[in-house]
């Protein structure tokens, strides 16, 4: 590797240390407590008030944050996962050579384990005497440090790792130095944890469905392919985990539901990425009505749990989750949003003449249901700023959801759309396999066959239906999203430990 002038010193002091018979990346520690569970027993010692005992010795362990040497005095912050914690280490408790060593051979980053006593100091802080300590990972490259610059006779502090190319690159550092980034994916994690606990309360199991597929489904989106050497057979990445959940429902599991990864090979954008984590839940006797009740639910059980409330801030508007959302019909959104009836277009041909007589500039040869995407997307969605869920939808973009009583071009689905953006998608399951078998052959004749909007017919996910499914209401959401809704991002990479990028130019080479 090509190092810098700075860490071929502490390559230096690597080499310094095995000299003198000391490993800078020893195999075991002896750390008895976190920083957080030692500061606590510490202050619940103090309540006690009781001279007649001692605060007990413990054994910490963390990377060095700051150290200041004082001469006979050194102090350092270490910090682990849990918090951090002043160091004290004097002359009197490990002698002059000790402390030498440790100002000579130790930098900030370095992984440090450090026993001794618990106490407050001058400034009532508390602090670790510390009576012995040892290197536990030496640190050779530098963590990004702020930096201060002189601009018009003013210092300047830029943030300690704030290019957004560079953190997503290097997420490990970025963690390592911004606090306020850990905490998103604390969140994001207890965000996880809320909508599990919720499904489970709700008789709901949790269950795991393949992510090789051999025909992909469920979702209208161009998959990444592969290829298994061993049984000469492509597959593919899921792009949806919909048709396996309800091929549970058929098995007799009448409540399921599924965290996990899809893989959508299409652009990528402030709200897209090639992989994203879904949830899914399927639940038998249910329809799309009582989806929408049970979304309701879900969202704020997760705003109580996570946030300790309802109202959220996000991209500069206050939202409000509480119950009810409002609720919209997609035909009367856009009669209100753009002067076109959709039910009175009944082709792709009709449609796009409305929209050019309206001065909408649609795409030419596009499918009637993209013309419809089209429009939620430039006139409904960016309105959806408070809860809103858009609902009854044209049959040929929902191949796999229920068609109303009395109208087979209108099917019971819904999206929910917080914060301007698309959360999350629901229908009533469509559940005749002879309906279900023309829907696809329907999708088949009406796309290109490259379309990505392409369903495949998925002739196993038809023998299950045959046995009979029961009729249900189903549901999808982008957790992703909810964890750009929940810490205030507008960027999906900022919720993604490690987004895809762009090669650069190095990487290429």
């Amino acid at each position: 590797m090509d190092w810098n002038e700075l860490e071929k010193i502490r390559l230096a002091k690597i080499d310094q240390m095995r000299a003198e018979n000391v490993e800078p990346y020893p195999t075991r520690t002896e750390v008895d407590h976190t920083i957080k569970n030692a500061i606590n027993e510490f202050e619940s010692f103090e309540k006690r008030n009781d001279p007649s005992i001692s605060a007990s010795e413990v054994t910490l362990a963390g990377r060095i944050r700051s150290s200041r040497n004082m001469g006979k005095l050194a102090f350092s912050h270490i910090e682990d996962g849990s918090g951090r914690i002043q160091l004290m280490l004097r002359v009197n408790e490990i002698g002059a050579e000790n402390l030498k060593y440790f100002t000579d051979l130790f930098d900030l980053g370095d992984f440090i384990q450090a026993t001794g006593s618990l106490m407050r100091s001058k400034t009532g802080e508390v602090t670790l005497l510390v009576k012995n300590f040892k290197m536990l990972a030496k640190s050779v490259t530098p963590l990004p440090a702020a930096k201060d610059e002189l601009v018009d006779g003013k210092v300047v502090r830029h943030a300690t790792l704030s290019d957004p190319e560079s953190r997503y690159r290097q997420r490990y550092a970025d963690l390592a130095v911004n606090e306020e980034v850990r905490k998103i994916f604390r969140t994001r994690t207890a965000i996880v944890r809320a909508l599990q606990r919720f499904l489970d309360q709700h008789d709901f199991i949790e269950v795991e469905t393949p992510v090789l597929q051999p025909i992909y489904g469920g979702a209208a989106a161009r998959p990444f392919s592969t290829h298994h050497n061993q049984l000469h057979q492509d597959l593919f990445l899921r792009i949806s985990f919909e048709l396996y959940l309800k091929r549970l429902l058929v098995g007799g599991f009448d409540r399921v539901y599924e965290i996990g990864r899809d893989f959508r090979n299409e652009g990528v954008s402030f709200k897209h990425n090639p992989e994203f984590t879904q949830l899914e839940f399927y639940m038998a006797y249910a329809d799309y009505e009582k989806i929408m009740g049970l979304t309701e639910q879900m969202l704020a059980y997760v705003c109580d749990e996570v946030l300790g409330t309802r109202t959220i801030a996000f991209d500069g508007h206050e939202i409000n989750m509480n119950i009810p959302w409002r609720r919209l019909e997609l035909r009367q959104g856009i009669l209100d949003a753009t002067g076109i009836d959709i039910y009175a277009c009944a082709d792709s041909d009709s449609l796009y003449q409305a929209m050019k007589e309206h001065n909408l500039k649609p795409k030419e040869g596009q499918p009637r249901g993209k013309l419809i995407d089209s429009l939620i997307g430039d006139f409904l969605e960016p309105a959806c700023i408070q809860p809103t869920f858009l609902f009854d939808y044209p049959r040929d973009i929902s191949p796999l959801a229920k068609s109303k009583p009395g109208n087979a071009q209108v099917v019971e689905r819904f999206e929910g759309f917080v914060g301007g953006m698309e959360l999350c998608n629901a229908f009533t399951e469509l559940n005749d396999p002879l309906e279900q078998k023309k829907r696809f052959s329907e999708m088949g004749r009406t796309f290109d066959e490259k379309d990505e909007e392409r369903h495949p017919m998925d002739e196993d996910y038809l023998q299950a239906m045959s046995y009979g499914m029961p009729p249900s209401g189903g549901f999808g959401m982008g957790i992703d999203r909810l964890a750009m809704l929940l810490t205030n991002n507008r960027s999906i990479r900022e919720v993604i430990l490690f987004p895809h990028l762009r090669e650069t130019d190095e990487e290429m080479k």
